[in-house]
């Protein structure tokens, strides 16, 4: 299905989409919201394109491929949880800066884990579903 709607919509949505992806992730610490949420709808952007241009086209937006962000993330989720071992503080205990940054707020390690878990799902989600994809 490659309608010319449908790829005028998909190159409307994918930056409203990914944009409202990080909006999720952003505000998941205080708010319904977080890692998982915002990769699976920054996933669903992709997919979305996938639909509509093709495959091969979204493959190379992404530049890389998306099994690659599943270790990046896996790391940064794992430093930020054993950080506060360096500290002797207990195990993925928050740590966050002293003073807010302006339009983020208070900096936390709680963002750094969400962050690994954003990548994962971008990952995990992606691989699995342009590996489906291509064996169609």
């Amino acid at each position: 299905m490659k309608t010319i709607i449908l790829r005028t919509a998909s190159d409307f949505l994918l930056p409203v989409l990914l944009l409202f992806s990080l909006f999720i992730l952003l505000r998941g610490h205080y708010l319904p919201g977080g890692g998982f949420i915002g990769g699976l709808v920054a996933a669903i952007a992709f997919v979305l394109d996938a639909f509509a241009n093709g495959l091969k086209n979204t493959k190379t937006l992404l530049k890389i491929h998306p099994g690659f962000l599943m270790p990046v993330g896996l790391s940064l989720a794992f430093v930020s949880a054993v950080t506060p071992l360096f500290f002797d503080l207990p195990l993925m205990t928050g740590l966050w800066a002293s003073e807010p940054i302006p339009v983020i707020g208070n900096l936390g390690s709680a963002l750094f884990f969400d962050t690994g878990v954003y990548l994962v799902v971008i990952g995990a989600s992606l691989t699995i579903i342009f590996t489906i994809s291509e064996a169609a």
